[in-house]
Formats: C-alpha cells, structure tokens, sequence
C-alpha cells in the first residue's frame, strides 16, 4: 500500500471509487492509494484515500436514508434486497474471487471459498429480516406491556484486510436486515472486492445512502468513521490494540460497538483422540489464510503419553505444506504487506534464539517472485507454556506444540492466556469433550472438528482480549438492534 497525490497517480492503473449516497465518488482531497499485490509487491489499481469529510457525507447520506427511503421499507422489503444482493454475489463470484485473491494474497480456491460465505451471509440474513419478534412482559391488570426491538440507525463498520468481504457480509448484513443505514471503512490494505459488492446492492435496487463505502487510511478515513457523533453503533475487527481505540471512542459518544479482536486459539488432543480425523484439520486451522485468522489454531496441547506419536503425525502433514503466488492456488499464499512478514519473521527469530525445536517447515515454491511477501510455515514444539510463541498473536503460518498431562492441566494451558476466542477438543470420550467444552473461557468451541463449513449460522465473538459482542448467525442480530419497552395502561 503506496499513499499517491492525485497528480502523482499512475494513470495505467485502474481507479476505484467511494460509493457515498448512491454516488460514485473520488476523495475530496484528491489523493490516492496504490493496491498492492502480496504475490508480487505490485500496484495493480488505485483507491481513494479519503478524509473527514468523505466520512460527513457518507454518514450525512446513510442518516438521510434511514430517515428516508430505506428506513420506509418493510423488513420483508429488505430482506427480498438482502437475498438479490446475495444472489449478485454468487453471480459474480468468480470476478469477486479473483479480486480478492489478488488484493490479499491468498490462494485463489479460499477467495471462492469466501465468496459462496459471503452470499450465504446475505441470504441467511435477508430471510431473517421479518423474523426479528418482539415479546410481552406479563404485568400488572389493566396493562400490557410490548418489547420492540428498534434498528439502532446509522452504524460504522471497520473491515480488516484477513477476510474482507465474509467480515464485510455478517455485520453488514445483519445491521441492514435490522434496518440501519451503514458507512463502511475497509482496510487499506486489501477491500476492492468491497467496492465491488457495494455496486452490486446499488444494481440490484438498495436505495441511495442506505450502503456506503468510504476507503482510505486507518488513520484518516477510519478514526474519523469511529469517532463522528452521527454513528449509533460501531462494529470492528482487527487487533486488541486498535479496539482500544474504537471503544474509547464509542464510549466518548455513548454508543455501542461490537469488537471482535482476534485469538490464541488451542487445539487440545487426548491420548484416545482420533488422529487421522484431527491431523488434517489441525494443520489446517493455522495454515489458511497464511495464519493471518483471527481465529487460528495456532497453539496445539497434546497429552504427554501421546506426543511423540501425534507430533510426528502432524509434523509429517505440516513438511507437506506449499506457500506460492495466489494464481497458483496452492495450500498458501503471502503475508498481507512487508511490515506483516516483518511480524511473522520476527516471531521466528525470537523462537529460534529462545532454542525451539523446529519439528516442521513447510516451502516456498521457487516460481515465488522475490518481491512478494512470503513466509516459510514452521512447526514449533515442545514449546514451554510460558514462551511469547504460545502466548502472543503471531497471524501467520506459525504452529506451536506443547504437552499436558492431565484434564485439568490440559483446560488450565488452553483458558493461559490473555484471548478467549475458539478452542478445538479432540477426544473420543463424551462425557470429557462436554466437561473440557464447559471450562473453555472462550466464545466458540469444536469437538472433534474446527471451524465447520465457515459457520455462517454459529455466533462468533470472544471474550478477554478477544473483544465483546457476537457477530454471524442470528444472535448477532440483536446486536444491531435495541430493545424498546412500550407500556399501554387500558385500564
């Protein structure tokens, strides 16, 4: 990502452009930022790097809006949009796919893969619009007492760059199906797919103001989104660092905000764990998307009397692991930029000047360009509990292996550390996967699996530093709605 004047932009590059009430729109400033290939380290088009006042006329234009036009609809009518943007999407899916594939990195059968979650986030909330029901209270004679729940209005949503157009769909989609008006904020690094998918509501009949998109830095465009006081809710993922930041800013303004702020994932494997299952999942889980998954496995626990033989097994998996350029559709692709390869890297060094043992390294295909920002995937293990390698967020193709020795050590190791956000328990006994999922101090937990079919109906979200609230399936639509009381005295 390269921040361009407007009279320095290469003109050989295609611009995109903010789609601010219906518009197609360049920053008002006039500046640009380069996209950026991480397969190659190539510009291959042009955002608009927006500012504060992008930031006015789009939140100006959702709330005219959701005091207009789209805040008129009925939620039937906004559910039937949902399920056409929806179907635009899986239309469409192969151009999305190529895009963000070539924005992010990753190979190309992920980008597919993210796009058949996206139009499937619009279609289950499209047809979840009419079935948000209130309730009544049973009160005192004479009364009757209804809960409503009320759209909060205007909402602000701020995309990371790992998934961009899946995390785009289950906030997106639940806060229109509740009948706000939203502004979205993409991350610089990688959002072109959501450009895209914002022409496509516009194709397929969402009214002016109802989905705006603004790009630009975080900085600028997205401190600015966080911070405007015509906002009623935020939703953000990214890191612990930055949700700081957005919830002192929703606090200052006394809005909600969902925060959803990335993980220390532990898969924990029993001695009678069925190891031919677990081992493709396990590798898996911290290899797609590059490791750069908020929910990642990126720590396994193994039970001591085991280890030898379940390491080998994952290790021998592991070896097998090919990184290349995302056309190349291998298992995976680059870093995002050279300051997360930076990251990763350094990670790597610290363990390897720490002394682990390096159980597995996977490769880098020789046809990688050398400008591109890859990492080899290495396997570390045993790691002592205590080290930075089993405690810190590396988000990238990092493995680290420990042991335990018991259930409660086992569910000690797994809630140590500051993140609380999926956990995976591989055992064949049944009585002891519901013990060890009940202590789990996290928001998502797999029983002999992980992360099933992208799990657009399973509420997601942690808790520590994971941040707080839940997106995906139906519980994250009451987030993005409020509940109203209404008394009636008829006596």
């Amino acid at each position: 990502m390269t921040v361009h004047e407007r009279n320095l932009a290469n003109d050989d590059l295609k611009r995109y452009a903010n789609l601010i009430g219906g518009k197609s729109l360049e920053a008002q400033g006039g500046a640009w930022i380069e996209a950026v290939c991480p397969s190659d380290g190539r510009p291959f088009a042009l955002m608009p790097r927006s500012q504060k006042a992008d930031i006015d006329d789009a939140v100006a234009a959702a709330r005219a809006a959701f005091e207009g036009a789209w805040g008129r609809l009925t939620a039937t009518e906004r559910g039937r949009l949902l399920v056409k943007l929806g179907e635009a999407v899986a239309a469409n899916a192969e151009e999305l796919a190529a895009l963000e594939s070539r924005d992010t990195g990753k190979p190309l059968k992920q980008g597919r893969a993210d796009m058949a979650a996206t139009a499937r986030y619009f279609e289950f909330y499209g047809t979840s619009a009419d079935k948000i029901h209130g309730d009544t209270i049973p009160f005192l004679n004479g009364y009757t007492v209804a809960i409503v729940r009320d759209p909060h209005g205007v909402t602000g949503h701020i995309v990371p760059w790992n998934y961009p157009a899946q995390i785009f769909g289950r906030s997106v989609g639940a806060s229109l199906a509740c009948g706000n008006a939203c502004v979205v904020k993409p991350a610089e690094d990688a959002c072109l797919s959501l450009v895209r998918i914002c022409e496509l509501a516009r194709e397929v009949g969402f009214p002016d103001g109802a989905l705006n998109i603004v790009t630009g830095l975080g900085g600028e465009a997205g401190a600015a989104l966080a911070e405007h006081r015509d906002i009623d809710f935020l939703s953000f993922t990214g890191s612990p660092q930055t949700g700081a930041l957005i919830q002192a800013a929703a606090g200052r303004n006394s809005i909600g905000c969902t925060l959803e702020l990335g993980g220390k994932s532990p898969q924990i494997l029993f001695a009678d764990a069925d190891i031919a299952a677990a081992v493709p999942v396990v590798v898996n889980a911290i290899i797609q998307n590059g490791g750069q998954t908020c929910s990642a496995g990126s720590r396994v626990l193994i039970e001591e009397k085991a280890f030898d033989k379940f390491a080998a097994a994952i290790a021998a998996k592991f070896a097998s692991v090919v990184a290349a350029p995302h056309e190349m559709d291998r298992e995976l692709g680059a870093m995002i930029n050279p300051r997360q390869r930076q990251r990763v890297e350094g990670f790597l060094h610290r363990a390897q000047n720490d002394g682990l043992a390096t159980m597995a390294q996977g490769t880098v295909v020789a046809e990688a360009p050398a400008s591109g920002f890859y990492v080899r995937p290495t396997m570390f293990g045993p790691v002592d509990p205590r080290n930075t390698l089993m405690n810190d967020e590396v988000f990238g193709p990092v493995l680290a292996l420990t042991t335990f020795r018991d259930e409660e050590d086992a569910v000690a190791l797994a809630n140590g550390t500051p993140y609380g956000l999926v956990a995976g328990v591989w055992t064949g006994d049944a009585r002891r996967s519901m013990r060890v999922a009940r202590a789990m101090r996290c928001g998502q937990v797999y029983v002999n699996g992980y992360g099933a079919g992208g799990g657009v109906e399973l509420p997601f979200g942690g808790v520590k530093k994971s941040g707080h609230g839940r997106e995906k399936g139906f519980e994250a639509l009451f987030e993005f709605c409020a509940a109203k009381t209404i008394v009636i005295n008829h006596g």
